[in-house]
């Protein structure tokens, strides 16, 4: 099964194995990049120019794989845990997630996509389960479903972005001192137009927010100092061929920038929760592997920082260039979250 990471800016694809030993392989990668306002605030503006990018993006990674797993930005999905008895049958379950659906889903069922799943016994009501519901617009999904038939593909998961970037992360997470248990890891995913965090600890997510900063200041910023067109700004940004005066006159400006904006989201946490801290922040996305950034963040905000790489630890197949993938990794979070979901579905 294939991961795919639809973005308003790109489109990601990963394809995983595993080995006879268990650990994960990178079978195939590739990305596209979109133009700006093929896709807004989560709605496909241009259907046929981005369904020929994902075309473009499975041609260019070589996959074979038909199956697909895909994923809505969190701001279209409704999510809820709620607490039922335990012991009812699946008919039984059904019925009382619809019922309880309705209260918190402002649109008929019947114009929504409805999905569940047990979390297991309620600490604090015995006899009782927690169940996870979340919902979304047919027309979202539907949407989804339709870009990836357009490219002779079967949806079979429509997944949450930020529980499939959860689930990437959690390998990395893992790594950390004790296995990361206790600690308070802040997972900031840098787009184009926004950046998302997530605060986590153990199982349990701490905190959400999105900040509207992201990478396409920085190709604004490049346009305006050196006269380069859009798309030429956003090459010279990728390839690192950028005028000698780059890294003073604008690089710099920008990281400082990005470490205030980090810096602000984290307060927002702190004066929402009862939590005073994080331990550990994990950047990823295609600004998280700036010259600086990371050395700038635990610097001024206390706190270890590092770019995450979701391919860390896997095995590289012969089909990807793995210098090319060490510096596009971070983009590929959300993407290998999704490949990831084949060995556990």
């Amino acid at each position: 099964m294939l991961g795919l990471d639809i973005s308003s800016s790109s489109v990601k694809l990963v394809e995983l194995s595993q080995s006879k030993e268990g650990r994960y392989v990178l079978e195939r990668c590739a990305i596209e990049t979109l133009e700006r306002g093929w896709i807004a605030d989560g709605s496909i503006e241009n259907f046929d120019e981005v369904a020929a990018a994902v075309r473009r993006v499975l041609k260019k990674s070589g996959a074979k794989a038909k199956n697909v797993a895909l994923a809505l930005p969190p701001s279209t999905v409704i999510t809820k845990k709620i607490v039922l008895p335990s012991g009812l049958t699946d008919t039984e379950l059904e019925l009382q997630v619809e019922a309880e659906a309705s209260q918190y889903i402002p649109f008929p069922l019947e114009e929504v996509s409805l999905d569940f799943c047990e979390l297991g016994a309620d600490p604090n009501s015995a006899g009782d389960i927690n169940v996870l519901i979340a919902a979304s617009r047919k027309e979202k999904v539907q949407d989804l479903q339709g870009l990836a038939e357009s490219a002779g593909l079967k949806p079979v998961i429509v997944d949450v972005e930020s529980y499939a970037a959860r689930l990437a992360a959690r390998r990395l997470i893992d790594d950390l001192p004790n296995r990361g248990q206790g600690l308070i890891v802040a997972l900031f995913e840098m787009g184009a137009l926004t950046t998302s965090m997530q605060v986590m600890r153990d199982e349990d997510v701490l905190y959400e927010r999105d900040q509207a900063f992201g990478g396409a200041q920085l190709t604004q910023l490049i346009v305006r100092q050196y006269g380069f067109s859009i798309d030429e700004a956003e090459n010279k940004k990728r390839s690192g061929e950028l005028p000698e005066d780059f890294d003073g006159i604008v690089l710099k400006p920008f990281v400082d920038n990005t470490v205030q904006e980090i810096g602000r989201a984290l307060q927002f946490f702190f004066t929402s929760t009862p939590h005073h801290r994080v331990d550990h922040i994990f950047l990823a996305g295609g600004s998280a592997s700036l010259s600086g950034l990371t050395q700038a963040v635990t610097q001024q905000l206390s706190a270890s920082c590092e770019v995450i790489d979701p391919f860390k630890g896997m095995e590289i197949s012969t089909h990807v260039r793995a210098n090319k993938i060490s510096r596009e990794a971070p983009s590929y979070l959300t993407a290998c979250g999704l490949a990831m979901r084949r060995f556990l579905a």
